[in-house]
């Protein structure tokens, strides 16, 4: 069938596909799906808008030296100790390691063929939004659910899913992309939707009757919210949609990542209007980090120092992982912990690669003994500390009945910022480095990067610039005693571009990454988010064909 740039949709009134529309393409964008997205977008696009325009409003009250806090208008809902969220959903009572990743064919292949509980497919910070990607992506889910999965590489060597009888294969959760971002190669009424209803309608338009019948059922993270409106809204969409293809309601589930600093003081109140809904809270920590400096970036009290520095074990990162913990199970659901991103190194007996593995034994061993209920990995070799450490410490298949009452975390505990650590020169350039070399990859088209072994998203990328922005404003001193200037992260950005361009492959993307994130490193322009800003640079989108 003849591929077409800007493709109308007959039948369905007031929507136009702006993307590349071929014939693999057709199978996912049937007239049914796109008629079920335009409805959604229809009833809901309103109200998405009306919540991102709350975050500029909240954002201007953070300027004004407001700072977060516990919302007055729901105590209710936090000190009434008798409501609870649905009990756990088939295939989601243990999901004690999560494995996390793009969607592209090969990775979805390998993380269903790991020996982990869960698998997390992600439309969001590890993919870059590419109309080839997102079309490609629902085509490997749908075929994965079908268990009618393979892939060839380009050297020959075949992949396919191990449906062994008896060997259980991951839960299957999937991450739409957040409220933030838009889909630009499909228009409804002249109008671009939002990306995570896009993500999330064609998913569960085709597959949630599969996966039901394959004993399990639409599972979602949700990313990015800031309040609890923001998880309203997901429930009415959840509500909607099993309604209009004639689901029970509450077979839907969504764990919610709890990665911005505005999010951490609505944690009950997130669970309760997603209760029907809701399979937990999971720690986004890097997120949150990037979160607490981007919302708080006006205010000299929360300059942090190196990002290495910034541990799981201070104090305002313990405090939200333990309430998080406490808040989860007062209510029945699972409190899923954070991302081991190592990478095994090529020696595998060497002494550095023991060290690097170590880390992650000691991370996952802290979360257990914590009462996480699971935790995330990036790479499947990670699976087997994993489980190692919480098949030992947790026998049962969740700690639900770990209730941490002892966990007392106020205001000042979520904000204290007495974070030990420097600012040093080397820092501010790993920062423009590992800027720098994921906005580079993610403009090629590449949202999941390898960088000094470890196995980055958007999330890292996001947290160096809004260090950068930071420093350049509040003007810390180094360890070296030079200032951290407007000038000196353009300086160093400069030096650091050329070092990364000679070494990389003709054709790179560096000198496009420099001009972008040059722009959010002078302590005066700041986007909200990195992949908004460059999203133009990977849309592909043609002109409609006439009806």
């Amino acid at each position: 069938m003849a591929t077409s740039m800007g493709f109308n949709v007959n039948n369905i009134e007031g929507v136009t596909i702006l993307g590349n529309v071929d014939a693999a393409a057709k199978t996912i964008l049937t007239p049914e799906a796109v008629a079920f997205v335009a409805h959604l977008h229809r009833t809901f696009n309103p109200r998405r808008k009306e919540l991102l325009q709350r975050r500029v409003d909240r954002q201007a009250q953070l300027d004004a030296g407001v700072l977060p806090d516990f919302l007055p208008e729901t105590k209710w809902i936090r000190e009434d100790k008798t409501w609870k969220a649905a009990p756990p959903a088939p295939g989601l009572v243990d999901r004690r390691v999560e494995i996390t990743g793009p969607v592209d064919r090969k990775m979805v292949i390998n993380a269903l063929n790991s020996d982990v509980a869960t698998y997390m497919a992600d439309f969001e910070d590890s993919s870059t939004p590419t109309w080839a990607n997102l079309i490609s992506g629902q085509i490997n889910l749908r075929d994965a659910i079908a268990r009618q999965i393979s892939f060839k590489g380009p050297n020959g060597k075949e992949y396919k899913l191990n449906t062994q009888p008896g060997r259980h294969i991951p839960t299957l959760l999937v991450r739409p992309r957040g409220w933030h971002l838009e889909e630009k190669h499909f228009l409804v009424d002249g109008e671009a939707i939002s990306g995570g209803i896009f993500d999330f309608a064609i998913y569960f338009f085709h597959n949630a009757r599969n996966l039901i019948k394959n004993g399990h059922g639409p599972y979602f993270y949700l990313p990015k919210m800031e309040s609890h409106l923001e998880a309203r809204l997901w429930n009415d969409i959840f509500n909607m949609s099993q309604d209009y293809i004639g689901i029970p309601r509450g077979t839907i589930r969504g764990t919610v990542l709890i990665e911005t600093i505005l999010g951490v003081f609505e944690m009950d109140e997130i669970i309760f209007e997603l209760r029907d809904h809701s399979s937990g809270l999971n720690c986004g920590r890097w997120d949150y980090i990037f979160s607490l400096i981007k919302k708080l970036r006006q205010n000299p009290s929360f300059v942090l120092p190196n990002r290495g520095d910034v541990t799981m074990t201070v104090t305002f990162m313990r405090s939200y992982t333990e309430l998080l913990i406490k808040t989860c199970h007062q209510r029945g659901v699972h409190a899923m912990g954070g991302m081991a991103a190592q990478i095994p190194l090529k020696d595998r007996a060497s002494e550095a690669n023991k060290i690097a593995m170590k880390k992650v034994f000691d991370d996952k061993l802290r979360e257990v003994k914590a009462g996480h209920d699971g935790t995330w990995i990036a790479h499947p070799e990670l699976g087997k500390i994993a489980m190692e450490v919480f098949n030992k410490y947790m026998p049962t298949p969740n700690q639900l009945h770990r209730r941490r009452e002892d966990v007392q975390v106020g205001q000042n505990d979520l904000l204290n910022m007495n974070v030990p650590g420097q600012i040093t020169e080397e820092g501010v350039r790993e920062n423009i480095r590992i800027g720098l070399q994921y906005m580079e990859a993610w403009l090629r088209g590449t949202g999941c990067v390898p960088i000094n072994n470890l196995m980055e998203d958007a999330a890292t990328a996001e947290i160096s610039r809004a260090q950068l922005w930071q420093w350049a404003k509040h003007q810390p001193t180094t360890k070296e005693g030079s200032k951290v200037t407007k000038e000196l992260n353009l300086r160093f950005l400069k030096e650091v571009t050329s070092e990364l361009a000679a070494k990389a492959p003709q054709g790179n993307k560096f000198e496009l990454a420099a001009r972008y994130f040059g722009t959010q490193v002078t302590g005066e322009q700041f986007s909200d988010f990195l992949t908004s800003q460059i999203y133009d640079e990977v849309t592909t989108t043609g002109t409609p064909a006439k009806l």
